[in-house]
């Protein structure tokens, strides 16, 4: 599953995919992603995941935060601090109010323990934004902000089922405006890119997307097994 619309042939993305192209295709074609677009899977699966993601969430705009740190300019420290802003003020309310339609409170999502595969992703963001430079970061972060919308434009593509009951998680995925918070994290990789990135660098700046690629898959395992 691919789409030339958010990852465009030439981007820096694009590059990263195609280098991570085994990895990419086990995240993005998952067991979990496949049930997922045919309304099988069950629903089990689906609460442990929100739950697990909401807990993802938080660490997500506490990596989007050292981006501002680790920015060079004012530009891409606003950018990156209206992001951390829009995880805190909008996101994560929309993720609670959505969470409430499947049983799911906030106060029970925060007592969460966090999964094995939740702290292995977050927290690998985190180091490599720490121990390299925003470009590392935003590698690191990309299989999610880019891979979601990847996913779900695919399978939106093929159809979704009026009584999928996740027909409502694939259209806000698929959804313009998350489109366009995709298609923006690629023009960011792009820019960053041209400004750090050499022929020498790529190899483990691949390395970086790739494992954090495999830890998405494993996110995505993680709920199709109900792993703790």
């Amino acid at each position: 599953m691919a789409s030339t619309e958010l990852v465009p042939a030439g981007s820096l993305m694009a590059r990263l995919v195609d280098a991570a192209a085994e990895d990419w295709r086990a995240y993005v074609e998952h067991e979990f992603v496949r049930q997922l677009g045919q309304g099988h899977l069950p629903e089990a699966c689906f609460r442990h995941y929100l739950g697990q993601d909401y807990l993802f969430l938080i660490h997500f705009a506490r990596a989007y935060a050292l981006a501002v740190f680790k920015s060079d300019s004012l530009a891409e420290m606003r950018q990156a601090a209206a992001i951390v802003t829009g995880l805190l003020d909008v996101e994560m309310r929309l993720h609670v109010e959505f969470c409430a339609g499947w049983g799911l409170t906030e106060a029970e999502m925060e007592a969460l323990p966090e999964a094995t595969a939740t702290m292995a992703y977050t927290r690998y963001v985190l180091e490599k934004g720490l121990a390299g430079d925003i470009l590392d970061l935003y590698a690191a972060l990309a299989p999610c902000v880019v891979g979601y919308g990847v996913i779900a434009t695919g399978l939106a593509a093929a159809g979704v089922a009026a009584d999928n009951p996740y027909r409502a998680w694939i259209g806000m995925y698929a959804g313009d405006e998350y489109r366009e918070l995709a298609t923006a994290a690629v023009a960011q990789l792009d820019r960053l890119g041209e400004a750090r990135l050499t022929e020498l660098r790529f190899p483990e700046l691949a390395r970086t997307f790739a494992q954090a690629t495999r830890l998405e898959a494993a996110f995505w395992q993680m709920g199709l097994g109900l792993e703790t």
